[in-house]
């Protein structure tokens, strides 16, 4: 028998039991996401690319995407609603209903790119969100910061010619998905981490690569590509992070939203493969975010 897939629906389940079990839910308010409309995603996503998606769900069984990334017949579906998790949860905040949201969903979106789906991810759904709220009259400049174990490439791909987007990610290097950490843009902040870094290191790292950027960026809108796959517990990654490095970061990004941005943040799970320093850290990073 062969292990199970680590993005799998026990990530979002033990999460949110998690969340139940802490009495952290009771401060929280929960929506159910709608899909994303084809013309939301077709912002950030080649035509052709879609409708290949379209045409590879399986009716049953799995179809490969690559080596790491299968369809099944629900998964098109769930990439909908991820991404439009992220839509309802910018307009929701774009409104004022809300300063800051954070979205639970699965499948990730960050390393999707323009026209290619690979890790776990099909739509890159922040992407989606930040290019939508751009369309605002009130949106000029919005922010995307990537704390994931992996670079996020896909959206480095998506925004690389946008100078209208600040996109800083920190991530193990020279690791997955070795695409795209290499690109030179002014608005994108590389803050690659050796193997084996731990919270005193990534900390210093986050700080002097991110926070002045950010501060002179001054976006209007914060979100957040939230990966907890650097735990030290996490399979997939290599990095020393703990719960207290998710709070430590969660915090800062806050403070600094608090200024241009008005507080606004809209937070995204990404990767996360130990299901209990998984759940344990988006306790963290949440309760930073309320």
């Amino acid at each position: 028998m062969q292990p199970r897939h680590p993005e799998r629906p026990e990530r979002l389940a033990e999460l949110l039991a998690h969340f139940e079990r802490t009495g952290i839910a009771a401060s929280l308010t929960y929506r159910e996401a709608s899909q994303a409309p084809r013309e939301d995603i077709a912002r950030v996503h080649d035509g052709a690319y879609l409708d290949l998606l379209s045409r590879l769900v399986p009716a049953e069984g799995l179809q490969q995407l690559d080596p790491d990334t299968a369809l099944c017949p629900a998964s098109l579906d769930a990439a909908l609603r991820a991404a439009g998790a992220l839509l309802d949860a910018t307009r929701s905040v774009l409104a004022g209903d809300a300063t800051r949201a954070f979205c639970a969903v699965r499948p990730p979106g960050h390393h999707a790119e323009h026209d290619a789906g690979m890790g776990f991810c099909f739509f890159n759904s922040i992407s989606v969100a930040a290019a939508w709220a751009l369309t605002q009259p009130d949106i000029e400049r919005v922010a995307v910061l990537d704390f994931d174990v992996h670079h996020g490439n896909g959206t480095v791909d998506i925004f690389a010619d946008d100078p209208r987007v600040l996109v800083c990610s920190s991530y193990q290097h020279p690791f997955y998905p070795h695409r795209l950490h290499d690109v030179v843009r002014d608005h994108i902040v590389h803050t690659p981490l050796p193997e084996g870094t731990a919270g005193p290191a990534f900390r210093r790292a986050v700080e002097a690569s991110w926070f002045r950027r950010i501060e002179e960026f001054a976006p209007q809108l914060v979100f957040i590509s939230a990966g907890f796959d650097g735990h030290r517990l996490d399979p997939l990654g290599g990095l020393l992070l703990d719960e207290s490095d998710y709070e430590w970061i969660t915090r800062h990004i806050v403070a600094l939203s608090e200024g241009s941005a008005q507080g606004r943040i809209v937070s995204a799970l990404e990767g996360g493969y130990d299901l209990a320093a998984l759940a344990s850290s988006a306790h963290t990073h949440v309760e930073a975010l309320l």
